[in-house]
């Protein structure tokens, strides 16, 4: 008797993918160095993740995973962290079902695996913190951003 195991894959490929389809969805129609942004910040928070309780509750909903990957995977699933992970967000479609052959998923796959291998320079210097330019969130008022990209603004928890 056969059975058949669920279909996996490795959680850096896991990571990668999902990385690639929130950049998509928050990111994919502004500029490049927006997109990049973004996919340090995700990173940031999930390195956060690895180094403080703190930082497990507040970005990845207290999973404690044990690699870089699988805490960028808990950064990413946690709620409230990416607007577009919610089914009533505007471009969640676009998260859920990426649109394949689509230059833009071409672009945020390419920067998505450029972060996961650690060749993305971070020009938000550490930012755990973003929002849209549009929306401006009251913890934001009175902050400096460490950049602003694309119409993206980044924080880092310590400047006030």
């Amino acid at each position: 008797m056969s059975t058949t195991a669920p279909l996996s894959i490795p959680a850096q490929a896991a990571a990668e993918e999902l990385l690639a389809r929130i950049l998509y969805a928050e990111a994919g129609a502004r500029p490049v160095r927006a997109i990049e942004a973004l996919a340090c910040l995700a990173l940031n928070r999930a390195r956060a993740v690895l180094g403080t309780p703190e930082a497990r509750t507040r970005f990845a909903a207290d999973a404690a995973p044990e690699t870089l990957a699988r805490a960028l995977i808990a950064v990413l699933r946690a709620p409230f962290q990416f607007p577009v992970r919610h089914p009533k967000h505007e471009r969640h479609a676009l998260f859920a079902t990426p649109i394949e052959g689509d230059a833009a998923l071409a672009v945020c796959r390419r920067i998505a695996g450029r972060a996961m291998l650690g060749a993305l320079p971070d020009a938000t210097h550490g930012a755990l913190l973003w929002h849209d330019a549009l929306r401006q969130p009251g913890w934001a008022l009175g902050r400096v951003p460490t950049l602003e990209a694309g119409g993206l603004a980044f924080y880092r928890l310590d400047r006030a």
